[in-house]
């Protein structure tokens, strides 16, 4: 018996960021999108808990108890009073290290995998609430769609969309730490009065009409210039992407993946290529949202 669950990146179409807490966490206002870039994670039951992983930069995914999989296998079997006993397997298409939430993704799946191989029955709440605990990005990528994250980014409420979005991803050289980006934005902030992050109403209408013009008029990322600050390289990718023809260009929540908003397949093509072209990433992707969450796609 083996489930596999299918789960989405996300791209942050807006992210405001407060000052830090007294917790050192920072609150937010994250509005996500789902985009049809993809991780399968397959658990099968074993003598003990066990990870592998394949697939573009598996080698840079850990295979220990860090690993958000292997985390969130032992929170629902020490929920349940249950062996983590399972081997689960990571098939990985979604960026590592890329701010696309790939590790959040694969904690998701690896809970709804274990819950279905397990016969749990746990609620929808209880499996969001063990999601919370695990990360602030977990929650979402199970729910899936669109939604908007307050607090660390885990209390979602789902926000409508009116239509598809075409998006291009650019894969930079290496990766960026999440906690360093955050510490740089604490630097810059240094000495000036942060707001409290407030979600744009007007991004909020936009996705709901599906009209990439207005979103691409609203998407902005607090964590922009501290991702360019650590890594200077990408002000170059946006620059690309933007003369292509992008309707907008930002970093992908904490970085290193820059995401191009554009019309329609053609204008993704024609922005995929120049970046290609200009050798300022590493491998370029498009990507459909919004995506479905956290979903079993194959049990046997």
């Amino acid at each position: 018996m083996s489930v596999t669950v299918r789960v989405p990146a996300k791209v942050n179409v807006q992210l405001a960021v407060g000052p830090a807490r007294s917790d050192g966490f920072h609150p937010l206002a994250n509005v996500f999108l789902a985009v049809g870039l993809y991780d399968e994670v397959t658990v099968t039951p074993a003598d003990e808990l066990r990870i592998t992983c394949a697939g573009p930069d598996a080698d840079q995914v850990p295979l220990d108890r860090t690993n958000l999989a292997a985390r969130a296998a032992e929170a629902l079997a020490a929920r349940y009073g249950r062996d983590p006993g399972v081997h689960i397997h990571i098939a990985k298409d979604i960026p590592v290290a890329g701010g696309m939430a790939g590790g959040s993704a694969d904690g998701a799946a690896a809970l709804v995998a274990c819950d279905a191989l397990w016969g749990t029955g746990a609620s929808r709440e209880e499996l969001l609430a063990i999601c919370a605990e695990l990360g602030s990005d977990v929650p979402f990528s199970l729910v899936g769609g669109a939604a908007l994250g307050i607090g660390r980014g885990e209390q979602l409420t789902p926000l409508e969309t009116g239509g598809t979005f075409h998006w291009v991803f650019a894969m930079a050289g290496r990766g960026l730490s999440t906690p360093a980006v955050f510490r740089e934005f604490d630097r810059l902030g240094e000495g000036t009065d942060i707001p409290d992050p407030v979600a744009s109403q007007e991004l909020i209408a936009a996705l709901a009409k599906g009209d990439p013009d207005a979103l691409a008029a609203t998407v902005s990322n607090d964590l922009q210039p501290a991702a360019l600050s650590l890594f200077p390289e990408l002000a170059a990718t946006l620059a690309t992407g933007r003369a292509a023809g992008a309707l907008a260009a930002l970093v992908s929540g904490s970085g290193p993946t820059t995401a191009f908003l554009v019309r329609d397949p053609e204008s993704a093509a024609a922005v995929a290529q120049a970046l290609v072209a200009s050798g300022t990433c590493r491998t370029v992707r498009t990507a459909l949202g919004p995506a479905p969450g956290a979903t079993v796609a194959g049990a046997g």
